[in-house]
């Protein structure tokens, strides 16, 4: 069985979208076959040209049904579905289908409320930070704000991705034919965190980078195609 991992979160504006293809892509340049999965009627499928991953639509309840039990069948890919925002119906189907649920938030007051409140919705999640700011004194208060409202969670925060202007790049119709190294840099170091959490072995080392350092979930398996 191939292992799914969902993008989910009440709040708009977190960066599902981005953080799915960031992973996707990482996942390319570490060796694992991904598949990218979008499931929001809002946007419009990309084209898999250029990219190191798949895209697939998934837009209707049956073409998500149909997409899913085909990452099931194949072997040694990895899925990642975009579950889009404010769809709590939408985000509770994917988490009881999912292997492993990621919660993106970013470094504000509402998004951390936000999170809190799906971190106990779903048991299961982790909560990844977004568009972290890489300004250091910006990037103190921001870790200083995760610790103190976060608190009881910290096991369940994984590493942040930080903001880069390039990751734009990912969602245009057809990606560049070269992207610039700080994105290839930041998907690998995303990807390799949930390649570690899935105990999925990759030989390429990710650039270190802030740690929330957290319990590892159980092995599970790897595949697709």
């Amino acid at each position: 069985m191939a292992d799914i991992v969902c993008v989910i979160g009440n709040k708009g504006g977190t960066g599902k979208t981005t953080l799915s293809h960031m992973l996707c892509q990482g996942m390319g340049l570490l060796g694992q076959r991904a598949v990218c999965v979008l499931t929001d009627t809002h946007r419009e499928p990309l084209s898999p040209s250029g990219r190191r991953y798949l895209v697939a639509d998934a837009r209707s309840r049956d073409a998500l049904a149909k997409v899913v039990d085909k990452i099931h069948s194949l072997n040694a890919w990895m899925g990642v579905i975009d579950g889009g925002g404010n769809r709590t119906e939408m985000d509770q189907k994917l988490y009881g289908l999912a292997d492993l649920v990621l919660l993106p938030f970013r470094d504000s007051h509402e998004d951390i409320r936000t999170v809190i409140r799906d971190l106990e919705m779903f048991p299961r999640a982790y909560a990844i930070p977004t568009q972290w700011p890489t300004n250091a004194w910006a990037r103190e208060s921001a870790e200083r704000t995760v610790t103190e409202m976060l608190a009881p969670y910290l096991d369940r925060i994984l590493d942040p991705v930080h903001s880069l202007a390039s990751t734009k790049l990912l969602l245009q119709r057809q990606v560049p034919s070269a992207l610039p190294t700080p994105l290839a840099n930041a998907c690998r170091f995303a990807a390799r965190q949930i390649l570690d959490l899935l105990q999925v072995s990759v030989e390429e080392e990710a650039a270190p980078g802030l740690t929330w350092r957290r319990t590892q979930s159980p092995a599970l398996s790897a595949s697709i195609r």
